[in-house]
């Protein structure tokens, strides 16, 4: 899962259909990517679960599928709590820093 994501064409790809369903043409477009390339990309996140398509007349247009994404938001949730804990601490601390002339 992370090695799908982790390619940024395919980050960019998500991105745009978080707001909407869009055809090859339109993220090509938007992405200034050849239509082989957008084409491969959408094929990698059909495979891996990240999006489905459908075919309205002559194009087929892809949507987000959230339940992977889920998946991976479920699995960092583990390291927010770990960055929250220090986040905290270090508010604490500047809380508790005497102001210095520079301030």
């Amino acid at each position: 899962m992370f090695e799908v994501i982790a390619e940024p064409n395919r980050r960019a790809i998500l991105g745009l259909l978080v707001t909407s369903q869009q055809s090859v043409g339109s993220i090509e477009r938007q992405l200034k990517m050849p239509q082989p390339m957008v084409s491969k990309h959408l094929r990698v996140l059909r495979e891996a679960g990240f999006v489905e398509s459908t075919v309205d007349a002559q194009r087929r247009l892809y949507r987000l599928k959230p339940d992977p994404l889920q998946e991976i938001d479920d699995w960092l949730a583990q390291f927010r709590q770990l960055w929250s804990i220090h986040i905290d601490a270090l508010e604490r601390h500047l809380d508790n820093m005497e102001p210095t002339a520079s301030t």
